[in-house]
Order: C-alpha cells, then sequence, then structure tokens
C-alpha cells in the first residue's frame, strides 16, 4: 500500500515539475526542448513529448509536416513530424498530457570545422538516436544547412512553408537538364508556378529558349515581354516538312489509316519531290545516298502528288487499285481546300521557307523574346497531334545538329493529352518524338518540361525521365501513388500530405533540390497569373452589350473572302500551268551559308549558320 501511494505521489511530482532531461542548457531556451526518444529502428523515431507546457498551456509545437532536431553531441539529426497522438486517446484538462510523435529520419546536421563557419548537412544516418536523447524544434541555420545547395546555380522560387524567412532554392541547370515534371490537380496554381519557373530561368539562363505546346492559349499573357504568339492564323508549317505518317493523320483526321492508301503515299511522295526538285526528269526516282524518301523534308506541290495519282490511275496494270487511289486523291484535295489548314497548304509555303520556319518558331536569333506560345486552341483536333509531333522531332534535331551551340526547353502543358499511358490511345510519333526528349535529350541541349493534373494518365516511361518533381495538391489516389513511386530518397512520408496542401504550395524532391522540400511559390502579380486576361475578357461589359453572334459565326466558319478565296484556290489550280517555270524553281537562300554539309543538308537543307549558331568566318 505504501508503495503505491509513493508511486502516485512521484508520478504527481513529475507532471508539476520538469524532468532533467526537460531543463534548459545555459545556451538553450526552454521552448526549444520539446521531449525525448523513446523508440528508434533504421528509418524512423518515436519521440516523448507533452502537448503543453508546465503551465499548461497548449504549444502547438509538434505538428505534423514540421522539421525538428535530435541532438546527438557532434552532430544533430534532423527529422520529419508525420504522426502524432497520444496512446490513451484521452485528454485531460490538467496536466501536460503526454504525447507520441512519430518521425521520420533524414540526415545529420554537423557544425562547420572552423569557429563561426556553416553548419553541413548529409543525407543519410550514421548514428542512430539513443534512447533519452533531446529532441527540439529545429534551428534557423541548421534549417538553411538541410535545404543548402552547395554552391550550385540556383534560383529562389519561393519560401518554406516550415518558415517563411528561409528562401527556396532550386538548382536551374540540374533541373533543366535532367526535366522536371510539375504536377497537381485544377485550381491549385500550377500555370501560375509555371509561369514563375519560366520567368526565373529565362532570367538565369539568357540563353535559354522555350517552345510552350499551350491547349488553353493562356501562357502568352502572363509573359508578355518574353514571348511571341504562334497559333493557326500565324503558324506557318509547310506540309511537306510532315513525316508520312504524320502527314498521313492529317488526311485521315484522326481516323483509322487504310494501308494501302499509305503504302500508295509512300511511293508517290519521293516521285512528286523529285519532280519539283528536278522538272525535266519526269518521275525517274534516284536510288542512290542522295535519294528522296516520303520523310525527306524538301518541298513538293499538292498538284504534283494529284499528278502522279491520275498517271498511276491511268495504267493498265493499276485498275484494281483504282479505287485507292481515288480515294487517296479525295482526301488530299479535301484537306487542300479546307481553310484550316492555311497553315500547312498556303501557297507561299511551297517554296523553300524551312530557315523562316524553324527561326520563328524556336526564336532563332530571338530579338529579346526567346520564348514561343504555340497556342492550340483555335486550331483543329485533328491535327494537334502531328503539328506537336513536327515540333518536338525538330526541337531535338535542331539541339541534335547545332552541336550544342543550342538549348531548347520542350514545355508541354497537359502533357496527359499527347503521351497517355495507354499506348493505344494519342498519336505514336508524338509519344516517340517527346521519349527520344526524354531519353536522350540532355545530351544535345533539350529539355523536357511536363505539366499535368493527371500523373496517373501520363505514360510512365516519360515520367520516369523527369528528374525534378513539383508535387502540388493531388486528390486522385492513383495519382498519388505515381508520384510516391518517383520519390526516391528517405521524404516519402512528405507526400502524405499530397491532398492537403494549400494553394501554391508544393513538394519539391528530385535532382534540382538539396532534399526533398515542402514550399509555397512566390505570388505573382495579378497581371501575370496565366488565365487572368481572358478571365477578364470573358466578364460581361458594364453597358450590357450582347454577345457578337456575327463575329463568333466568321470565325466558326473560318472562309476567307472571295478575294482570298481565289488566291487560296492557286495551291490546287495554279499548279496545272505545267509550263510555268518559276513556280518550280526554288527560292534562292534567304540567309548566307556556309561551306556544305551533306548531312545536315540532306536533313533539314540548312545548316547552323542558318540560325546565327556559326558564323561563315568559323
Amino acid at each position: 500500500m505504501g508503495n503505491s501511494l509513493s508511486m502516485f505521489v512521484d508520478r504527481d511530482a513529475s507532471v508539476g515539475e520538469p524532468t532533467l532531461q526537460e531543463r534548459r542548457k545555459a545556451e538553450q531556451s526552454d521552448k526549444r526542448v520539446l521531449g525525448n526518444v523513446v523508440q528508434c529502428d533504421g528509418a524512423r523515431a518515436t519521440i516523448s513529448a507533452h502537448a503543453a507546457d508546465i503551465l499548461g498551456t497548449v504549444t502547438g509545437h509538434w505538428s505534423v509536416g514540421k522539421m525538428i532536431s535530435i541532438n546527438l553531441g557532434n552532430t544533430r539529426t534532423v527529422g520529419l513530424v508525420y504522426a502524432v497522438g497520444k496512446s490513451d486517446r484521452a485528454w485531460h484538462d490538467e496536466g501536460q498530457n503526454p504525447i507520441e510523435v512519430s518521425i521520420e529520419l533524414i540526415g545529420e546536421v554537423r557544425d562547420g570545422a572552423e569557429p563561426g563557419a556553416k553548419p553541413v548537412f548529409d543525407r543519410g544516418i550514421t548514428t542512430y538516436p539513443h534512447i533519452g536523447a533531446i529532441a527540439h524544434r529545429i534551428r534557423s541555420r541548421d534549417l538553411q544547412a538541410v535545404y543548402d545547395l552547395a554552391g550550385r546555380h540556383s534560383i529562389t522560387i519561393g519560401t518554406l512553408s516550415q518558415d517563411e524567412e528561409i528562401d527556396a532554392n532550386i538548382a536551374i541547370d540540374d533541373t533543366l537538364a535532367r526535366h522536371f515534371a510539375i504536377v497537381g490537380t485544377t485550381g491549385v496554381g500550377k500555370s501560375t508556378a509555371v509561369s514563375l519557373l519560366l520567368r526565373k530561368s529565362i532570367a538565369a539562363r539568357p540563353d535559354l529558349r522555350v517552345l510552350i505546346l499551350d491547349p488553353h492559349n493562356e501562357f502568352a499573357a502572363s509573359l508578355p515581354e518574353h514571348c511571341v504568339r504562334v497559333d493557326s492564323a500565324t503558324l506557318d508549317l509547310p506540309f511537306w516538312m510532315f513525316k508520312l505518317e504524320e502527314f498521313a493523320e492529317v488526311l485521315f483526321r484522326g481516323r483509322e489509316i487504310v494501308p494501302e492508301e499509305m503504302d500508295a503515299l509512300r511511293d508517290l511522295i519521293p516521285a512528286a519531290k523529285n519532280l519539283y526538285r528536278n522538272p525535266n526528269s519526269g518521275t525517274y526516282l534516284r536510288r542512290g545516298s542522295d535519294a528522296l524518301t516520303a520523310d525527306t523534308p524538301v518541298p513538293y506541290r499538292i498538284v504534283d502528288l494529284i499528278k502522279q495519282i491520275d498517271e498511276r490511275m491511268g495504267l493498265l496494270e493499276s485498275k484494281n487499285d483504282r479505287p485507292t487511289l481515288k480515294s487517296l486523291k479525295t482526301r488530299i484535295e479535301s484537306a487542300a481546300s479546307d481553310p484550316r489548314y492555311r497553315f500547312m497548304f498556303n501557297s507561299r509555303l511551297i517554296e523553300d521557307t524551312i530557315h523562316e520556319t524553324i527561326g520563328n518558331i524556336f526564336r532563332v536569333p530571338h530579338h529579346g523574346r526567346p520564348v514561343t506560345c504555340f497556342e492550340m486552341a483555335g486550331m483543329p483536333s485533328e491535327v494537334v497531334n502531328s503539328v506537336c509531333s513536327v515540333l518536338a522531332r525538330l526541337a531535338f534535331d535542331l539541339a541534335l545538329w547545332s552541336e550544342g551551340r543550342l538549348r531548347l526547353l520542350l514545355l508541354c502543358e497537359e502533357a496527359h493529352r499527347y503521351m497517355p499511358a495507354d499506348p493505344r490511345l494519342g498519336f505514336a510519333p508524338t509519344r516517340h518524338a517527346l521519349s527520344r526528349i526524354a531519353k536522350e535529350g540532355r545530351k544535345y541541349g533539350c529539355y523536357l518540361g511536363i505539366v499535368t493534373q493527371r500523373p496517373g494518365e501520363l505514360d510512365p516511361t516519360i515520367l520516369s525521365q523527369c528528374s525534378t518533381f513539383f508535387a502540388m495538391r493531388l486528390a486522385n489516389e492513383q495519382d498519388q501513388a505515381i508520384i510516391r513511386s518517383a520519390i526516391a530518397d528517405s521524404s516519402a512520408s512528405t507526400l502524405a500530405f499530397l491532398s492537403s496542401m494549400g494553394q501554391r504550395e508544393a513538394i519539391a524532391f528530385g535532382e534540382g533540390v538539396a532534399t526533398t522540400m515542402r514550399m509555397k511559390f512566390e505570388k505573382l502579380s495579378e497581371g501575370l497569373i496565366p488565365g487572368t486576361a481572358k478571365r477578364e475578357e470573358a466578364l460581361p461589359s458594364k453597358l450590357g452589350d450582347d454577345v457578337d453572334l456575327v463575329a463568333i459565326v466568321e470565325r466558326l466558319r473560318n472562309v476567307p473572302k472571295p478575294q482570298q478565296a481565289m488566291a487560296f484556290a492557286e495551291v490546287v489550280d495554279s499548279s496545272r500551268q505545267a509550263g510555268d517555270p518559276d513556280y518550280r524553281k526554288p527560292p534562292a537562300p534567304t540567309v548566307a551559308r556556309a561551306q556544305p554539309d551533306d548531312d545536315f543538308d540532306m536533313r533539314y537543307g540548312l545548316k547552323p549558320a542558318t540560325f546565327g549558331l556559326r558564323s561563315q568566318n568559323d
């Protein structure tokens, strides 16, 4: 009985007065000493603490998502709080209410070798916390050491969620060169984060060119001083720059391709190209090293292609192929006369304008505007896949053949549309072109940026090539599982917060950061937030003006005026004047060229010097 009474007396005494380990040292504040380690394994530890201070006031020092420090003398173990609870599941108004805090061990902080030197952080644990080790709130110097980039070229994109006095920095060179991904559900500030990253990247890397595949036409307004808009009305992308698969996708308008018609195109397009380059050669095709194929990006005329079809239909041995050839001819004429496809079949695009086309799209030279916003909202949906495939393929080849002189970033908004996880969906050439950039692009200076709200629907091969992730709020369990599988270090518990993070908040992990970092992006001014300008334009005016239905119908029809239509018809009709030598004659180069390079010329008919990458005197 006496022993039991003494136990109660001792317990009351322990509640009313802090233990020796809880008592502060001479140089340490009571507020920083929070608890003691009572359990530890290879990756996690449990800390015994109290929810209130000695006076009974609830402090809130222990909260999920905060980093804490465990004092081990020469080193301090850094841990992340991922769970807090009471073992008895009961709250008492009197006393301090003992709690258990579960933490995930991240790494260690050591003081510098010299007095006054910065602390140094190392991932992993060499000395594990012992039972009874003091746990306390992490110092600002130690927190800065955890996210220190060790001298790497960095940019500031926001602040830490735990301490807004500390900047959130990323290593910009590693983030770009090793590809990055920004994922998050709709409305969490994903597009704003992209705009901020682009602004910071351009300032840090003036040599960088950026091509944005913008399906919602929202980024140009957020980068007014850096970008050039390219849409269906201003895009010049000649049909002869399309590979056979890409051109067939346009002709069949996303429907299943007829193999017989595809085989006919494979034979007839080289003949049309040869007829344009050598008007007097007839349909003779070379078979040597300089032979033309259906994929060689050299000009030809649609009417020459139709002429080849007509001639083949007239042959006696082609009697069984006539229905196929007639169907193919109808498809070609329909596409060439469709006003929505003017960006491909405009009459002036028959000339060899590849220098101007590539230079304008990829900003070479950039004239102070290194960003191209390719706005796809007004483009026919059946040609978007083909155009994206052409642009991705050109981006890689341009970086490759420029011999490292050009740095290109291809940013894919809504990337799951071009690279779906299901290989039966999407357009295979687009997937292959983007996959090639993801796998090999960093060797040649072609980088990939992925932006999506559904990482679970994205091709896992593409996502696995991204080395830096910015994960914003995700509600879908499948999407969360994809991101958890991508994290490589010991901070996997950080991703438990994916479904509850705030606006503009993200978890950054990968090569671009020192360790997994929960941060908040900087706030942009209202006018620089993507989509803001469009929302303001959509608001009804104060005068109550009605919607202009006439203008809307004109845009739906997309038919040029009679004078323009007559000129446009020359794409098909004018070439029937077979004796016009000026029309067949390729134009003289508009840019001074260096010594011929057979490989480069055979591929694109141009030289890196064309883009100002190398002068004639080099």
